[in-house]
């Protein structure tokens, strides 16, 4: 379990590095490059609509990566999605940008983040099954924790790679290289991950199925459509709140505020790897008090504490604005660090991996999509406080609530019917 558990966490956590260093590079640098023509404002919405292209395409990875981890194998899903998210994050760094090349820099970036996002709407599916189905049931939560720390070490190596570039170049040299350092440095991330995952073994509950489903995403919405679209429902606030504090408050606080670049990249990775360190924690009581009630918990603390936030946010201090951003963020994980165990314990082992990463994926373009546009344009028309973002996070908070409620506990029905022994040696 623990080498399982730990090439799990390393493939998603440059997976989301991948994911993430494009979100970075969007709040700060991209509207400009690549949207020269555009209003700073609009150029920056411009930016994060291609970063929500990537969420777009997640399900229809999931769909495609379920399809081949539900008929041939978890641990094939693991090699494939890295490969093609890393060829696509080294390609976005050799894109040049509108002043060279014009429209066809952008139509370029919408290419390679919707591959991105192909790759990452698989890899998540993969990387938490051949965890969860090796686990044993007293412990699954904690041992399928492991990859949902992956996008916090992921965000927190995207974020102090741009943080360092930032400090040691001009904003010039950054603006004029700089920046796609962190893209081309997930080719080597990319190929680490691939040597650490290649002696993983199959998962047991997948050897055991004798009837495979001919086409998992027909059955999953055939027979679990309601549970994929309450899953999705769910999850929408673990994304809009994580994008709020990670993306848009970026541009928030740099533009809107003058909040120094380093600055504000320190606190909001300082509070993103704090709550990567509490997963396990939170997983284990996950284990001992139950799934959904983890959930429905976090859903509640996301609802009171989004006006604080904005406000904590909007004072421009950077240990306040510390302070809001880590409250959100500790919010976030009470409901996701069990995720990872929840989700594939709502469906059958046929259609496990399609329908537990779709339902997954699909939580991601309903709350990660559109935040960062939706809070910009909110943002812009409010005044110093963007009590509508603030708003608009808690109205998400209290739908995922209501999706979490209808939802069954799982807790302590086993991942398969014969429960799986973990594979040694």
């Amino acid at each position: 379990m623990p080498r399982l558990a730990a090439a799990s966490l390393a493939g998603t956590a440059i997976e989301f590095y991948d994911f993430f260093v494009y979100g970075t590079a969007a709040a700060l640098v991209l509207g400009p490059l690549f949207f020269p023509t555009f209003s700073p404002v609009a150029g920056t919405l411009a930016a994060f609509a291609t970063f929500g292209v990537g969420f777009i395409a997640r399900p229809l990875g999931s769909v495609l990566f379920g399809h081949l981890g539900d008929r041939r194998g978890r641990r094939p899903v693991l090699v494939a999605s890295l490969l093609l998210t890393g060829a696509a994050t080294v390609a976005v760094g050799c894109v040049p940008s509108y002043d060279t090349i014009g429209v066809a820099a952008p139509l370029l970036l919408l290419v390679l983040r919707f591959l991105q996002g192909l790759g990452l709407g698989g890899e998540w599916g993969g990387a938490v099954l051949l965890t969860s189905e090796h686990a044993p049931a007293g412990r699954r939560a904690l041992w399928s924790s492991f990859p949902q720390m992956g996008p916090a070490i992921g965000f927190g190596l995207a974020n102090g790679v741009v943080l360092a570039l930032s400090a040691a170049l001009s904003d010039a040299e950054f603006a004029r290289w700089g920046w796609r350092v962190p893209f081309w440095a997930a080719g080597a991330l990319a190929l680490a991950g691939l040597w650490l995952r290649s002696s993983l073994a199959e998962s047991p509950s997948f050897l055991k199925i004798d009837d495979h489903a001919r086409v998992p995403f027909f059955e999953v919405v055939r027979h679990h459509g309601r549970l994929v679209l309450l899953t999705a429902g769910a999850l929408a606030v673990g994304y809009a709140v994580f994008y709020a504090v990670t993306t848009w408050s970026l541009a928030y606080a740099t533009e809107r505020l003058g909040v120094s670049r380093t600055v504000m990249l320190t606190c909001v990775m300082g509070a993103v790897l704090v709550q990567g360190a509490l997963v396990p924690l939170v997983a284990l009581f996950a284990d001992r008090f139950g799934r959904r009630p983890m959930c429905v918990a976090g859903c509640v603390a996301c609802a009171l504490w989004m006006l604080p936030m904005v406000a904590l946010l909007a004072t421009g201090e950077p240990l306040l604005m510390f302070l809001g951003i880590l409250g959100a963020l500790l919010a976030f994980v009470t409901a996701f660090a069990v995720i990872a165990a929840y989700l594939p314990e709502l469906y059958e082992p046929r259609v496990r991996c399609t329908g537990a990463a779709v339902g997954y994926n699909l939580g991601g373009v309903l709350g990660g999509a559109l935040t960062p546009i939706v809070a910009t344009a909110l943002a812009e028309r409010g005044g110093r406080v963007p009590w509508g973002v603030g708003a608009y996070l808690t109205g998400i908070a209290l739908i995922s609530l209501v999706c979490f409620t209808l939802l069954p506990e799982t807790r302590p029905v086993p991942v398969a019917a014969v429960e799986p022994k973990p594979v040694t040696g």
